[in-house]
């Protein structure tokens, strides 16, 4: 994983690939929902499908934030810097609510 200035991420292809994989089946999911109100389907339906796709979008923000304390942070605490440290604190508080 490479990590590069301008706030963008040099992703590896296989990394990208399943990250773009994920969040197709994400899509999908919620491609379901929408057709699940359009049939008038019954809520606790609906909502279990909703359940499920927190749980999927919580599961790539895992890998997603994974990836970034791996690369990208790890790369700056070893120089010394804590601009991506900084970041992560605030990155932490926006998921941790």
């Amino acid at each position: 994983m490479e990590c590069c200035c301008e706030k963008m991420k040099i992703r590896d292809e296989g990394e990208k690939k399943l990250l773009l994989n994920r969040l197709s089946r994400i899509e999908g999911q919620i491609r379901g929902i929408k057709g699940m109100v359009e049939r008038d389907a019954y809520c606790a339906d609906i909502i279990t499908q909703v359940a499920a796709v927190d749980a999927a979008l919580a599961s790539f923000n895992k890998e997603i934030l994974s990836a970034h304390i791996n690369s990208c942070v790890a790369e700056d605490i070893k120089e010394g810097n804590t601009e991506k440290t900084d970041e992560l604190i605030a990155l932490l508080g926006k998921l941790i609510k």
